[in-house]
């Protein structure tokens, strides 16, 4: 079992500091903890508690950028080692990965090694995620690779444009119209739509579009973590504050990405936003998380607004995992689970 690092304190020193701390939680209002060391739980595989003890990513949560130069600057530097670990990830996965072009978006179709044989005429559309600013072109294929080669399914992946150049709503429009041409070209029941972080919200915000268009909607939703609303909303950007060695803090780069992408446009926007959308007639989605998730909180506001829409939803959480941990370690033995829960759930809504 984990144990609380208070439980070490000698009984002395642990009744002073309940004493403490209990008086300043007498009153109704904010909760007031004590500062402390979170251990690495020993509730999962070896290969996961690697992953949570790993040190915060410095390079990408505490960047400044200052102007759109900045930006594009980060962005390179980032999309440089990000796609090589996405190369090797493919290659482990025995993953093919093709540059195509729909609709004149560019994407990318990331094929398994071997197709479900039930997902033959099957095919999902993944928009990554990366904060609306970072991952741009093989550097966004993580989802892709690792969703194509769990779930034995054809995916495609768009490389939808981004700010400082492409602010909103270039990304929805690039979704957009990927979504139409595919659906257009192929049994909409045979196609399900994916997204992680930015791109879960972005899948959410392509859906709201679908449905206002009235263009048909995914027959299924996978979305993972989802930036579901750029202002700052829900309980975890709290609790998960520091504890979430990814995102660390909505107070850094997650902040200055919102308002790079929304661009002068109002936050609370459904476009931008879709917790603040009608879910009504959405198709059965799953939704994945982590304990630890800073996002943890929208991913669970996104199930509970779902299922009151009447919506087949189910919600995913992995113990200890931060923002994306089933992704950026996705030989976890925990990955492996709620990838093969994914494979069942994609079974089980596409037709075709």
């Amino acid at each position: 079992m984990d144990r609380d690092p208070a439980a070490a304190l000698p009984l002395t020193e642990l009744a002073a500091l309940r004493e403490a701390v209990g008086s300043l939680n007498r009153s109704p209002g904010p909760r007031v903890v004590p500062g402390r060391s979170i251990p690495v739980p020993l509730s999962v595989s070896d290969s996961s508690q690697r992953t949570i003890a790993l040190p915060y990513r410095d390079a990408e949560w505490k960047l400044e950028p200052a102007d759109a130069a900045d930006w594009r600057k980060a962005v390179a530097n980032l999309a440089a080692t990000t796609a090589s670990v996405v190369a090797q990830i493919a290659d482990r996965l025995g993953v093919q990965v093709a540059e195509s072009t729909i609709a004149g978006v560019p994407v990318f179709e990331v094929t398994p090694s071997a197709v479900a044989p039930q997902h033959a005429n099957r095919l999902m559309v993944n928009t990554h995620g990366g904060g609306y600013v970072f991952n741009p072109g093989r550097a966004g294929l993580l989802e892709a690779v690792v969703i194509a080669a769990r779930c034995g399914i054809k995916v495609v992946a768009v490389d939808y444009r981004m700010p400082p150049d492409h602010p909103y709503p270039a990304a929805i429009d690039d979704a957009f119209a990927v979504w139409q041409a595919v659906v257009d070209s192929r049994p909409p029941g045979s196609v399900g739509l994916s997204g992680g972080s930015a791109g879960g919200g972005l899948a959410l915000a392509t859906t709201l579009r679908a449905k206002r268009e009235r263009v048909p909607l995914p027959a299924a939703l996978a979305i993972q973590t989802p930036w579901a609303d750029l202002e700052e909303v829900g309980d975890s950007l709290q609790t998960n504050e520091w504890l979430d060695n990814v995102l660390v803090s909505y107070r850094g780069v997650p902040e200055r990405a919102a308002r790079l992408y929304a661009n002068g446009y109002d936050l609370g926007d459904p476009f931008l936003s879709p917790l603040r959308g009608d879910f009504s007639g959405f198709p059965p989605t799953m939704l994945l998380s982590g304990t630890r998730d800073l996002f943890l909180s929208l991913t669970v506001l996104v199930h509970r607004k779902l299922r009151r829409a009447g919506v087949p939803a189910e919600l995913h959480v992995v113990e200890g995992a931060s923002h994306f941990h089933y992704f950026l370690n996705p030989f976890a033995a925990e990955s492996e689970d709620v990838f093969t829960e994914m494979a069942l759930f994609l079974d089980r809504y596409l037709v075709g």
